[in-house]
């Protein structure tokens, strides 16, 4: 099945300049949308994980039916202000500006391993802040996996040796 074929572009969003890969339509087909996340899950099956990590909110869209299907606990990371407990914060550059993540100070128990899932890997700075959010409170990364990867960004130069899992590629 040609993914692709279910990713809207939308041009000069959020800002001038920036390709926005709109992945609602892929969402809505229950079709494409299951076969996306099973060719995850499938290479997600390589990696022996705890946990798997997210970011809000489309990241969860994603991480969710992982976990679900892969019998993994599912670790929220939020934006500040929208956990309840004592959180850890990382700040990092977007493609288009700076934002800040939060996760629960007690979220994932030293030493355990951990997916990180998110919908679009564009220039890597989301998923290192997730990668140190979870160093931070005492997790492991062991691999990543992305609906689409944007790969003309090169991500991949930040990332280094994290594996990576994304069927749809630009």
């Amino acid at each position: 099945m040609d993914l692709k074929a279910f990713i809207r572009d939308i041009p000069d969003f959020p800002q001038k300049g920036v390709i926005f890969r709109d992945i609602t339509p892929l969402l809505k087909d229950s079709t494409a949308f299951k076969h996306a996340i099973d060719t995850i899950v499938e290479e997600a099956k390589k990696y022996e994980f705890d946990v798997i990590v997210c970011p809000e909110a489309r990241g969860f869209m994603i991480g969710a039916p992982l976990a679900y299907i892969l019998n993994n606990g599912f670790v929220p990371v939020r934006k500040p202000g929208k956990l309840p407990y004592k959180t850890i914060s990382d700040t990092y550059e977007l493609e288009y500006g700076k934002a800040e993540l939060h996760i629960h100070e007690d979220a994932i128990k030293p030493g355990q391993k951990v997916l990180i899932v998110d919908d679009v890997l564009a220039t890597g700075g989301t998923a290192l802040a997730l990668k140190r959010l979870v160093e931070k409170v005492g997790g492991q990364v062991v691999a990543s996996a992305f609906l689409i990867e944007l790969t003309y960004l090169n991500p991949r130069d930040l990332l280094k040796d994290l594996p990576i899992i994304a069927p749809i590629k630009y």
